[in-house]
């Protein structure tokens, strides 16, 4: 009897198990968690980045004079007086050209070096032994700050006593000492110098790290072929490189219209010698720090770099985009979606 008892209640007990409704549980939402860990920095581009740039632009539209100026307001008569003053200013076209000679003088032999670096680094039948330490050595300069490199060339170069022309005066080279940064092309040089000394290991492991991306077998099949080493880095290599040489010269143009620190901490800080070395990046401080707190046209200037590296970025990118792949892409998206419409068309008809 007792067994019978047990068996009835072990049946009513998983029949109220069946009958019960199951406890819901509930599911945590993994998406919450993307959303939080981005809320700093959200935060911080919206008050660091996004106000001041929008305040940028409305300041180029007014009569902002400094901070002790006790009403800014909109310009009324033009509103865009403040952009036509820089572009008929002859300081900042001067600034304008100093910037882009300087940086076209650093970004091509950068270019190329990066590219022989990688080429040597990234050899398919001889590996290079201590490619590591090579690579740090290159890369060094690169996390050394900007105005400890400019003080280091500045103490190098200086007259009229520094190392350089110590050694150029006892080696009978020069007969006196030579102020090198008082020459216009001297100055320029030193500034682009410095500028593709600091970056041109940067661009090789960029490049480095475009290499190793691409399908070991196609070398493998060069290599089954015969083809040489260099003919393969031209015919295979490059090509496929080409998108991460369109982010470095983007990046490096936007980096060479934005240059400030190695010319403001080489030379007297105003574009020494008679501006030869003065950036737009310089010439916006200037304005602002310089006297005459001109917030207005440092604002406009400001506004004016940002449209020309929007130009030209965007050029640089349509120059160097394979049109045949954009339109091969442009055709099947449209492919997609007439197979789409059609697959609609018929789910629609089924339903009748």
């Amino acid at each position: 009897m007792k067994s019978l008892e047990n068996e009835q209640e072990a049946v009513n007990e998983i029949s109220t198990v069946i009958t019960d409704p199951p406890v819901k549980r509930r599911r945590l939402n993994h998406n919450a968690f993307g959303y939080i860990f981005s809320i700093p920095f959200v935060v911080i581009y919206l008050v660091f980045h996004l106000y001041p740039t929008v305040y940028t632009i409305f300041l180029s539209f007014t009569n902002a004079l400094g901070l002790d100026q006790e009403k800014v307001s909109v310009l009324t008569s033009d509103i865009f007086a403040n952009y036509k003053k820089i572009l008929g200013n002859l300081t900042f076209r001067e600034g304008f050209v100093n910037t882009f000679l300087i940086w076209i003088m650093n970004f091509i032999p950068q270019m190329l070096l990066a590219l022989l670096l990688t080429a040597w680094f990234t050899r398919h039948r001889n590996k290079i032994r201590g490619q590591g330490f090579f690579k740090v050595v290159f890369y060094m300069p690169n996390i050394i700050t900007a105005a400890s490199v400019a003080l280091l060339f500045a103490t190098l170069l200086g007259y009229p006593t520094g190392p350089v022309n110590d050694l150029m005066v006892k080696s009978g080279i020069f007969t006196e000492s030579y102020n090198f940064m008082n020459n216009k092309t001297i100055a320029r040089i030193v500034v682009a110098f410095i500028q593709f000394w600091m970056w041109y290991g940067y661009t090789m492991i960029i490049l480095i790290s475009g290499v190793l991306g691409i399908n070991p077998e196609i070398f493998e099949s060069a290599d089954v072929d015969g083809a040489s080493e260099f003919k393969t880095f031209i015919h295979i290599t490059l090509p496929n490189l080409k998108p991460i040489m369109l982010y470095t010269l983007v990046t490096s143009l936007i980096g060479g219209i934005t240059m400030y620190d190695i010319p403001k901490s080489i030379t007297d800080g105003m574009g020494a010698p008679r501006n030869a070395t003065l950036t737009n990046t310089m010439f916006i401080y200037n304005q602002v720090f310089g006297g005459s707190y001109s917030y207005k046209n440092a604002s406009a200037a400001s506004m004016l770099i940002f449209l020309v590296i929007l130009v030209l970025s965007a050029f640089v990118f349509l120059m160097l985009t394979d049109k045949d792949e954009a339109r091969e892409k442009k055709e099947n998206k449209r492919r997609m979606k007439e197979f789409r419409r059609a697959q609609k068309l018929n789910q629609q008809g089924g339903a009748f």
